[in-house]
């Protein structure tokens, strides 16, 4: 590891994540950690629906996500496993996604998602805990054209011109998530698509909330006022939160957030119907 790799508190990093296995850069160590991180630290976007800066920077993540009780976006939550991941030994390279789940044409969209490339002993693996309602809970080996198992559902990588494809096995079917390559991105390539995101009109996350959290057998989603329970079976509980008050009661209970401090909140919250 360079000694110019930025620091970052590990126990309190493994503590946040309930963690407490040997600290060695081994496919074991990484698939540990890779379970347990989705499952303690919350995908959401309540800064940037509260037009709340989002920081990149390692004091910011580990303020926010491992001590503050907080989640984050793909940015947020791949930028600290990196920072972890790196620390603990690990040879990690960032790579740039375009999202493709639930998109309905065939534009190719911008590059807005945060995708992690690891050496493994000479295997290469990849990694992401920062995808929301589809984020991976285990890595995967760069390895086109077979069938991956994770704790929860089946992905394959599918080989594309100048990249690859992760697509996820929902219900027998197999649905596209997103499309990277192999180009290695930089933190200025990020704090660009952060910028564009928080900032733009067209931004979803600036209208919607999006929230998503992981469980050893289910997966949790707050879309707005919408609340599902995925059940890994294939069955999916739903159900309407009809006031502010009940969204946070899911927030704070269910996803296991420290909401922020925000005098907006509750207006914000009120819109979401």
């Amino acid at each position: 590891m360079s000694s110019t790799t930025p620091s970052i508190d590990l126990d309190a990093y493994c503590a946040r994540i309930g963690y407490a296995g040997p600290r060695t850069p081994t496919l074991a160590t990484l698939s540990a950690i890779h379970a347990l991180h989705p499952q303690a630290i919350t995908f959401e976007n309540l800064d940037p629906l509260l037009r709340r800066p989002v920081k990149l920077d390692p004091a910011s993540l580990e303020a926010k996500l491992v001590k503050g009780g907080r989640g984050g976006w793909c940015f947020e939550h791949n930028t600290l496993f990196k920072l972890v991941l790196e620390a603990l030994g690990f040879r990690v390279t960032g790579l740039g996604g375009r999202v493709l789940w639930n998109r309905t044409d065939n534009t190719v969209p911008a590059r807005s998602h945060m995708v992690l490339k690891l050496d493994v002993k000479g295997e290469i693996y990849i990694a992401d805990v920062g995808f929301g309602g589809m984020t991976l809970t285990a890595p995967l080996r760069l390895e086109a054209d077979i069938e991956q198992q994770t704790p929860h559902e089946t992905f394959r990588l599918a080989h594309l011109d100048g990249g690859f494809r992760l697509d996820a096995q929902l219900r027998g079917e197999w649905k596209p998530v997103y499309r990277f390559d192999l180009a290695e991105q930089f933190p200025i390539d990020y704090e660009v698509s952060n910028h564009f995101l928080l900032t733009h009109p067209s931004s979803p996350f600036l209208s919607l909330l999006m929230v998503a959290r992981v469980e050893p057998d289910r997966r949790l989603a707050l879309s707005n006022s919408e609340f599902a329970i995925h059940h890994g079976g294939g069955k999916t509980d739903r159900r309407r939160l009809n006031r502010p008050a009940e969204i946070r009661r899911a927030l704070e209970q269910e996803f296991a957030l420290t909401l922020p401090d925000d005098p907006g909140l509750d207006a914000a919250l009120a819109r979401l119907g």
